[in-house]
């Protein structure tokens, strides 16, 4: 992003053919060749190899006039002045479908976290710009960023000066982060001259029409309304500029301000170029930059900050009547992770007032320091559990010796469990194989953040006289989704595991549902639900629990069972949910769901499934599906495949109402493939099914 940092800029795409893998209609994935479909009447230009498939991408454009040449395999130039929502065919697939939750903050599980100072930012790159799948993909090595509890603002960070400048953030990703109340930038990237920047695309983006209004700024909010996401990271680095281009880009930045309040969009402004016009990395708020920074809801300090430049940046937000939490103070762990060298007292000093917020640049580290063939999902979460948590893995226990200042040790988490129903699965997002009700109905991997479940916030706080348990998400089993959580040792005294800070009204007819089961090794379970009527006094007081018995689990492998346990004794507002563990050997635990409800609830049934497209190659048919979302609120919907003999294949899963399916092959002795496709509700409840059918 800054001279100083080349290894994090993304780098033109190489015109080489790319692959992608995509869950398949059978069990097995198919591979195949990105397709892009040129929106009618748009401005595009796509490499002949391309063209006939229809796997749907993430969207990305470049601001008005496209590079020369040919773009690489894989990639469509595509210009954002021509692009219109109506003519878009793959809009439907990159379409988020859930609301921006309200979050709250409970009183935190340490002393040092502060509950009103420093925030933070996240930039990450799930994928290349170009053929980053609208849905997700087959297989379970993908950044599941699950954290949400301490994240303020999620970048969708992309762009490329060969593939496009403009990054729309997919459907997933901005499903996830809204169910935990987080809002999900896209990135318009004007990238330095010597990784491709052509200053004709600034002065693209800011270009006035006749009428001297910015066409750019209202496409941008157009787009970001379209897709469902929060506003957008402006990133200008491309060098050349004067004080008339400088005056211009303020200009337009205060013309998309304004048309972002009337939408309720956000801006963060990135630290280089100046209102002079020049590109030059400030590391600071100063004259150089806060006129665009006025215009912004937050900015994001150049990594060359020092400890003096943070103040003085603060002192000079307060001065012009923001607050120094508006700026972010970037964090580059693209590298190095949790080894990344931090003065972290210059951002977020233990003994007075946070400096600043801070901004990680590609956190999904986590991931990509794992050799390839150790990129498993628990693997990964270990990984991501101590970047988030620190060094201790229990943020109610924070190792002050850890070199890293994990969020977790600083930052208040946040919650958005405050009504009912609420139920969770333990769902990661991503998996080994696909399970429903304890079955596995397709073992293919897959991911697909716009199905994760919110998570606990804390990870993981476990308070026991005896020896401390590991306890974490597990993919070797699983109620629903793809993962569950286990508890596994031999502590020799009483467990409790906290799971979820909440808001959750108690009535007469509340019940908590238990879906739980031991495995094999493990000894009987005595189980009890954690109950919090109130929140502790101060921070790091332990949670003031009421025990409510669970049952006693046999000896392990006894299968699933569920326990439904009445909360009526009880009154008021659950601030808290945990378990509590007893036993006299080894433990080996496992939670499937919990849930909380004071009513059973069935969502009611999607209509008009259809498929829209058909596409016959040597992988086999390619088919767009699309249906009429059902009346309420659900969860997601999942699609299945009836075969021959009546039973049913998981095709996948999507909060939107649009789905790919890829690969699909004839069934002996099928004359027709049939498809279902069902609401699932906040329960896990499902509704009647839509049906619809492809002839051979």
């Amino acid at each position: 992003m800054s001279q100083s940092q080349p290894a994090s800029r993304p780098r033109p795409a190489a015109p080489s053919r790319r692959t992608v893998v995509l869950a398949g209609a059978g069990t097995a994935a198919a591979l195949l060749t990105p397709g892009l479909a040129a929106p009618a009447g748009a401005a595009t230009r796509t490499a002949p190899s391309a063209q006939g498939a229809r796997q749907p991408y993430a969207s990305y454009w470049f601001p008005d006039s496209l590079p020369d040449g040919t773009p690489g395999d894989g990639i469509t130039w595509r210009s954002l002045k021509a692009w219109h929502p109506g003519s878009d065919p793959d809009l439907p697939f990159n379409t988020a479908s859930v609301p921006l939750a309200d979050r709250f903050t409970p009183v935190p599980a340490n002393t040092t976290a502060r509950t009103d100072q420093a925030r933070i930012t996240s930039l990450v790159a799930f994928g290349n710009t170009a053929g980053n799948p609208s849905q997700g993909s087959a297989t379970a090595d993908y950044y599941a960023l699950n954290h949400w509890a301490y994240i303020d603002e999620l970048v969708f960070w992309g762009g490329s000066a060969g593939e496009g400048l403009i990054l729309a953030p997919n459907a997933p990703v901005v499903d996830a982060a809204h169910r935990n109340g987080v809002p999900v930038l896209g990135t318009v990237f004007l990238p330095p001259v010597h990784h491709g920047g052509d200053l004709r695309w600034t002065r693209d983006l800011v270009q006035r029409d006749a009428a001297g209004r910015f066409p750019l700024a209202a496409k941008l909010v157009e787009a970001a309304v379209a897709h469902g996401f929060d506003g957008w990271f402006i990133n200008a680095e491309t060098e050349g500029g004067d004080a008339a281009l400088g005056a211009e880009m303020l200009a337009f930045v205060t013309d998309l301000r304004a048309r972002s309040d009337r939408a309720g969009l956000r801006i963060t402004w990135y630290d280089a170029m100046t209102v002079r016009g020049e590109v030059g990395w400030q590391g600071a708020l100063n004259d150089e930059n806060t006129a665009l920074f006025q215009e912004a809801d937050s900015m994001f300090v150049d990594f060359r900050w020092t400890p003096e430049t943070l103040a003085a940046s603060a002192r000079t937000a307060e001065a012009a009547g923001r607050s120094r939490y508006d700026l972010w103070a970037g964090v580059d762990v693209e590298s190095n992770g949790w080894n990344a060298p931090v003065d972290w007292d210059a951002i977020i000093p233990a003994d007075r007032p946070h400096t600043v917020g801070y901004g990680f640049y590609r956190p999904e580290w986590t991931r990509s320091q794992l050799a390839d063939d150790a990129r498993t999902p628990d693997r990964f979460h270990a990984a991501d559990q101590r970047f988030w948590t620190g060094q201790s893995l229990d943020p109610a226990r924070p190792d002050r010796t850890d070199s890293w200042r994990a969020p977790a040790t600083a930052v208040a988490d946040r919650s958005t469990v405050a009504g009912l129903p609420f139920a969770t699965a333990f769902n990661t997002g991503h998996g080994l194989r696909w399970y429903e009700n304890g079955r596995v109905t397709s073992d293919a991997e897959w991911n697909h953040l716009g199905v994760q479940d919110r998570l606990p916030g804390r990870r993981w706080v476990v308070r026991t006289e005896g020896r401390r348990p590991s306890v974490g998400f597990d993919f070797d089993d699983a109620w629903h989704g793809g993962s569950s959580l286990l508890v596994d040792g031999e502590p020799g005294a009483p467990v409790t595991v906290e799971l979820y800070a909440t808001r959750l009204p108690l009535t007469r007819r509340t019940v908590v549902e238990l879906t739980h089961r031991t495995d094999p090794g493990s000894g009987p379970v005595t189980v009890e639900l954690a109950v919090a009527l109130r929140e502790p006094e101060r921070p790091g007081d332990p949670v003031p629990y009421t025990f409510v018995p669970a049952g006693e689990l046999r000896a392990g492998g006894t299968g699933w069972s569920t326990a439904t346990l009445r909360l009526s004794p009880l009154s008021g507002t659950v601030h808290a949910l945990g378990v509590r563990l007893t036993a006299s050997g080894p433990v080996r635990w496992r939670l499937g769901a919990l849930a909380v409800r004071d009513r059973a609830e069935t969502p009611a049934a999607p209509a008009g499934l259809r498929i829209t497209a058909a596409s016959a190659g040597p992988d086999g048919t390619d088919l767009r599906l699309h249906w009429h979302r059902a009346p309420g609120a659900p969860r997601h919907y999942e699609l299945h495949r009836v075969l021959p003999d009546g039973t049913r294949r998981f095709l996948g899963a999507t909060a939107g109402t649009a789905f790919f399916v890829p690969g699909l092959r004839r069934e002996p002795g099928e004359k027709t493939a049939r498809f279902q496709v069902r609401a699932v509700g906040e329960l896990y409840t499902t509704s009647g099914a839509a049906n619809a059918a492809h002839r051979w």
